[in-house]
């Protein structure tokens, strides 16, 4: 996907020649529509670092660009530095509200490039709200998404619960929204939930240019709870090596809410705090609580739970290592008939170890620490 680069001293020159028509939420992304040849594209350009992307609007799919200048000049290598020589080049030259220039290749063809800012079509009447939020916080994967169908699959009863399944047929994502069983209220913030997960994983198979697959299954459904699963397996143009994602959506299904672990299990001090950076800053009393508090008390737990399981060093090379703080910070989890089923996470050389039939947190425990939201659990 969108490679994260280097930093040019030079890109900051090429905030200045941006012109901007209209503004969005990151006022360091610039959205261009044009044409390559005879064929559309649209060009993104982040003038916070070297880089930047483009897709073909026949195919979708993203082409990293690596980003600088000469002069006046913007100068966009296209695909990954491991293409070595073999990388075609766009030369552009600003105009008013764009560029224009040229894209070549080592073999000598060249073809000729305009763009302009883009102008964005109206968000159609009764959409979901992810796309009236793409629309004005990222132009880019809006205008990529501009066309594209969900096909109606099968219908099935899960739980007493009839679900209704949706797919984009070249990124063959699909999901399903709930038709039935739940109050209507509850019912549309749930749906609006899925559908929107569903489309990101649509973008999400055309930014990676590589391998891309996702499944997805309901896991639990009771008059008061809710949770799916989604699985995303990927091997990006440029990544070291091929990648898995597991994500559970987990719902207070009287009230349509996409429930935090926090909402759910609360171990700290006074009121629950919520995830307001990526788990990776370290600035903040959410990472805080994660690693200093939350970790420890959840291995604890664990360890009385299951101290076999805990303290077992598998055959091989792999020590997971489950008796660990780090792999239990921030574990994927989701709702079960006996309590909460807590997964640890590992990086991609030791993901193996996230595969644990144990690790279930009685309700029983659960409820003597009560999380923000009020919930009936079973």
């Amino acid at each position: 996907m969108y490679r994260a680069l280097m930093r040019l001293s030079g890109m900051l020159m090429l905030a200045s020649l941006l012109i901007s028509t209209r503004t969005w939420a990151d006022e360091s992304k610039q959205v261009y529509t044009g044409t390559l040849g005879k064929a559309a594209i649209v060009l993104e350009l982040d003038s916070r670092y070297s880089e930047g992307r483009y897709f073909y609007k026949k195919y979708r799919t993203d082409l990293a660009l690596d980003v600088s200048k000469e002069g006046d000049i913007l100068v966009m290598i296209e695909g990954a530095a491991m293409d070595g020589d073999s990388r075609p080049t766009l030369r552009l030259q600003p105009k008013l509200n764009g560029w224009s220039g040229e894209w070549s290749n080592p073999a000598g063809k060249t073809l000729k490039v305009e763009l302009q800012r883009a102008t964005l079509p109206d968000v159609p009447a009764g959409a979901l709200p992810y796309l009236f939020e793409l629309h004005d916080k990222n132009p880019y994967e809006y205008l990529r998404l501009q066309g594209l169908q969900l096909k109606k699959g099968k219908t099935e009863t899960f739980m007493g619960y009839t679900l209704q399944w949706w797919s984009e047929e070249q990124s063959q994502a699909s999901l399903f929204e709930v038709i039935s069983g739940y109050s209507p209220q509850a019912r549309e913030l749930i749906n609006q939930h899925l559908m929107a997960r569903l489309w990101g994983y649509v973008s999400g198979y055309y930014s990676c240019s590589g391998g891309y697959s996702q499944s997805s299954q309901p896991l639990w459904m009771t008059p008061t709870l809710m949770s799916a699963r989604i699985s995303n397996e990927f091997y990006c143009e440029g990544a070291a090596h091929p990648n898995e994602d597991i994500e559970s959506l987990n719902f207070d299904a009287q009230t349509g809410k996409l429930l935090t672990l926090e909402d759910v299990l609360w171990v700290g001090q006074g009121k629950p705090v919520h995830q307001q950076y990526e788990p990776e800053d370290s600035s903040g009393s959410y990472y805080h609580y994660r690693t200093k508090v939350f970790a420890p008390w959840l291995v604890a737990q664990l360890l009385k739970l299951y101290p076999k399981e805990m303290t077992l060093t598998p055959e091989g090379e792999n020590d997971c290592g489950y008796d660990e703080e780090s792999p239990w910070q921030f574990p994927s989890w989701y709702f079960t008939d006996r309590g909460i089923k807590l997964t640890p996470t590992y990086p991609h050389g030791a993901a193996v170890c996230g595969y644990v039939d144990w690790g279930i947190l009685p309700y029983k425990q659960v409820r003597q620490h009560p999380g923000g939201v009020a919930l009936q659990l079973p």
